[in-house]
């Protein structure tokens, strides 16, 4: 079973940073859209800014950072983007202590912790891959997506209740201190890590900043699955903001059962984890690609058909814990380390990130312009028809092993 295999103390202090960090973004989840509209009263335009825009940018600032984080021992990194992060969410509750917090301030600070999230998560998986052995990788995935789930499930309840009772940044003061404690964890993982090594004169010229993209590209069978996983991540989350609307404004749901219907369904992600391994065990890594991923779209389309009272309620949480299931046993398998020599993994996962960061940005994006034009509810029937689609870019024969020789010789 996934819980029972032992990963050694070294991965227990990084997925314990990870847990800490995770469970406090949980916690602040939304908070910065929400803080702009209780404290600065923004209007829809502006959080729609502020849900593309920032993260979009961040994206951008992250595309420089994927070859510096390549060539650097990884934990200083990690511990480097957590303090980051911490500073920026930081200055939120200080500049509304003192009456000063402005929306430029929250584009900021959204833009700066999305870049430090993909300079982070690319540095952590490199650490990742030198850390576990090549069969454990999907055990490791499995229990960082079981517990990215489980942080989503319980953190936004806890987190609303926390802005009801102490005001709109407590939870704001919770993220930061997480990303605090994740460097301290990060600071507890002993033993010496190996410096990067290149025969490049220059590792920083121009066209490393493109690597990682010429990698995915001209892999076989990464390219497919890296188009499908920007498409459908993309086309998920630009859904969000129209369901907020949608349920809040015009069907009239209490912000409560707004936030059980996304918070619930996420239990749904310990089942997918859970499953990841004795799923491919049974039936293979193409197999997971090819059905789980045809699942994972097949479901968004249902929020289109959203009616008030319970039987709304229902259909969200049933439609979103069908699309969570799906997306959680997908995702550990989903593994681009395997796939990727040792020399190119920062920047590989970096492309990824950005790739997919910039694809929810732009989606959300004109979503919310057809949304403006049209309505919300058409809008989500663009969006659960345009996914029905995507199933069409994964991978149709088994190409992830093609590179192997290669792979085997970077593990040496």
């Amino acid at each position: 079973m996934v819980g029972r295999r032992r990963l050694g103390r070294q991965f227990g202090w990084l997925w314990a940073s990870y847990a800490v960090s995770a469970y406090g973004s949980g916690l602040g989840f939304g908070a910065l859209p929400l803080i702009a509209v209780l404290v600065l009263h923004a209007g829809p335009a502006e959080v729609s800014a502020l849900s593309a825009v920032g993260p979009a940018v961040g994206a951008l600032i992250a595309v420089p950072l994927a070859p510096w984080v390549e060539f650097r021992r990884k934990r200083p990194v990690m511990v480097m983007m957590d303090l980051a992060r911490f500073a920026a969410m930081a200055t939120i509750p200080v500049a509304y202590a003192f009456g000063c917090l402005s929306f430029v301030q929250l584009l900021v600070v959204s833009a700066v912790v999305a870049a430090a999230k993909i300079a982070f998560n690319a540095a952590s998986g490199a650490y990742l891959k030198a850390l576990v052995r090549p069969d454990d990788l999907l055990v490791a995935n499995a229990r960082f997506e079981s517990t990215n789930w489980s942080s989503i499930a319980v953190g936004p309840p806890l987190g609303g209740a926390a802005i009801g009772l102490f005001g709109p940044v407590t939870t704001v003061v919770a993220d930061a201190l997480s990303y605090l404690l994740s460097a301290l964890g990060i600071t507890a993982i002993r033993g010496q890590e190996e410096a990067p090594r290149t025969t490049d004169k220059s590792p920083l010229r121009a066209g490393a900043l493109l690597d990682g993209w010429r990698h995915i590209m001209g892999h076989p069978g990464l390219r497919p699955l890296y188009l499908n996983q920007m498409l459908v991540a993309g086309l998920i989350m630009a859904t969000e903001p129209l369901l907020a609307v949608l349920l809040l404004r015009q069907l009239g749901f209490p912000p409560w059962q707004y936030a059980l219907a996304f918070a619930a369904p996420c239990l749904g992600g310990l089942i997918g984890s859970r499953l990841a391994r004795r799923v491919v065990a049974r039936f293979g890594r193409h197999w997971v690609f090819r059905t789980v991923g045809t699942l994972r779209a097949i479901w968004l389309i249902g929020l289109a058909f959203v009616r008030p009272g319970v039987v709304g309620l229902v259909t969200v949480m049933a439609v979103e814990l069908a699309i969570i299931i799906n997306m959680s046993l997908y995702s550990p398998v989903l593994d681009r380390l395997e796939h990727t020599p040792k020399h190119l993994v920062a920047r590989t996962l970096s492309a990824w990130s950005i790739g997919q960061q910039a694809s929810i940005a732009v989606l959300t994006a004109l979503a919310g312009l057809l949304a403006d034009v049209t309505s919300p509810r058409t809008a989500l029937t663009v969006a659960g028809l345009l996914i029905l689609t995507t199933p069409l870019l994964l991978p149709r024969q088994d190409q992830t092993s093609q590179h192997e020789p290669e792979l085997s010789r970077s593990h040496s």
